[in-house]
């Protein structure tokens, strides 16, 4: 995680390449003392990359998944302690996007409103609003009507200080670990994006598009494993990293 960071150090060191830059060396070079991992068809570092394309991941994903619970959390907190047509509304609203796949949904928005990594988080928070707003809001319903919530509404407490202070504080215990499960499932996400070539820019290091590039590569017959191998393991660990962490924390629940 603190490899995308250190990367502009250890490029002004001259310890990693730049993603970007067209090598003077033979394209498809195998993995070797001098490119750990070799070089793709564009002449490309493979490591540079694949460290560079784990900071645009990162970078898309917090951005989409803060984007989701901002405004996925408020929804489902007002909906559930209102109720009537209100809650009945958002739910068949939320409920008919839920039913969308993913990557699906993910590739609709990206038509409209274009490539680029904020847009790429913003093609990527409209899949996941709808997965906050129903676990927040089916917790809020399940203790809208505990005793301590009709005390402090008997002594006078107005709606703002009942969602905050008393909802709030049993509702957010959910919150990390929904983070960090849809975060796994968002990398998978934009790397399909980026595969289909409608996430980030094409100038951008991106693991979806290194993946493509190798694919492309691959079909002239050319055995140039590594360039697919490297971002490959790389978007495995991350996502099983992510889960294990979701997993852990539903298990301290």
């Amino acid at each position: 995680m603190l490899m995308p960071l250190l990367m502009p150090i250890f490029q002004a060191w001259g310890i990693l390449a730049d993603p970007n830059e067209f090598l003077s060396n033979p394209t498809n070079a195998a993995p070797s003392s001098q490119y750990w991992f070799g070089t793709d068809a564009l002449g490309h570092d493979v490591l540079a990359r694949t460290i560079a394309g784990a900071g645009v991941a990162w970078q898309v994903v917090f951005a989409s998944t803060l984007l989701s619970l901002a405004i996925g959390v408020p929804l489902g907190t007002i909906s559930g302690y209102r109720g009537g047509w209100l809650d009945r509304g958002l739910v068949f609203v939320m409920d008919s996007i839920y039913t969308l796949p993913s990557l699906l949904l993910a590739m609709t928005i990206a038509f409209v409103v274009g490539g680029g990594v904020w847009n790429a988080a913003i093609s990527l928070s409209v899949a996941y609003i709808p997965q906050y707003y129903r676990v927040i809001r089916n917790q809020t319903v399940s203790v809208k009507n505990e005793q301590y919530i009709e005390a402090a509404q008997a002594l006078g407490a107005n709606t703002w200080t009942v969602l905050t202070r008393y909802l709030g504080q049993n509702v957010i215990q959910s919150i990390p670990v929904l983070f960090t499960l849809n975060a796994a499932d968002a990398i998978l996400t934009l790397v399909g994006l980026g595969f289909l070539g409608l996430g980030v820019p094409d100038d951008i290091p991106e693991w979806g598009h290194d993946l493509k590039q190798a694919l492309d590569a691959l079909s002239t017959g050319e055995n140039i494993w590594w360039t697919a191998f490297f971002p490959g393991l790389a978007i495995t660990l991350m996502v099983v990293s992510l889960s294990l962490v979701g997993e852990g924390l539903t298990q301290r629940k």
